[in-house]
């Protein structure tokens, strides 16, 4: 019975750490840079095709779901997914802004990542998928070790 219980609450931890994370990403790009400046964090935008990009896909795995990355993005990061998914999922007013940010950042592949200051200054952008983990995301970043 105990054994059970240990599994269970293992499950449910692990079940509600991957709900508040899939909670930090934001799609609201004028809300994460005012919370950017009231929380003193940069802005990481993740330009995606969340549902059909296979580097996207295996960043999101290799790094994005790790607890590692998800501990330093709450201590320095705001997060924004900036997704162009093919199923049509978004709401139209999503998608109307992911398609400005594409132009205004002149994203032309996925996954591009950008990082602002809190002011929306871009400080650094990288393209394609990210070799190395979270140990080389945090070294893009220069956000130190937790």
């Amino acid at each position: 019975m105990k054994r059970y219980l240990l599994v269970f609450l293992i499950a449910s931890l692990a079940t509600t750490l991957h709900a508040k994370f899939r909670e930090e990403w934001q799609t609201d790009y004028r809300k994460a840079l005012k919370q950017a400046r009231t929380e003193h964090k940069q802005v990481l935008l993740n330009f995606t095709g969340s549902d059909w990009c296979g580097w996207c896909i295996r960043l999101k795995k290799e790094v994005f779901d790790q607890p590692e990355f998800i501990r330093l993005a709450e201590k320095h990061l705001v997060l924004v997914e900036v997704d162009f998914p093919q199923s049509g999922s978004l709401p139209r007013r999503v998608l109307e802004q992911n398609k400005k940010l594409r132009r205004g950042y002149c994203v032309e592949e996925f996954p591009t990542l950008v990082l602002l200051d809190c002011n929306g200054k871009k400080l650094k952008e990288r393209t394609g998928y990210m070799e190395g983990g979270v140990a080389e995301i945090r070294r893009w970043i220069h956000a130190p070790l937790l």
